[in-house]
């Protein structure tokens, strides 16, 4: 694996036969961080939208889940 730092962008070079999807979730991960790190939002309200979104989305599945 190569780590470069550019001008304008850090480039990552890894090798063919790298699981994509580990490496996928790897990326995400430092999507969000980067993202996180900008955001102003107070911790109550982040807490507020996670409990907002996990209500939303069982409600959306759960009759996946209950018989």
């Amino acid at each position: 694996m190569q780590v470069e730092r550019t001008d304008k962008e850090i480039v990552i070079r890894v090798p063919l036969g790298t699981d994509l999807q580990g490496l996928q979730q790897i990326l995400d991960y430092v999507k969000f961080h980067n993202v996180a790190s900008k955001s102003k939002a107070t911790q109550t309200q982040l807490d507020a939208l996670s409990k907002e979104s996990k209500s939303t989305w069982w409600e959306e599945n759960k009759a996946k889940f209950v018989k």
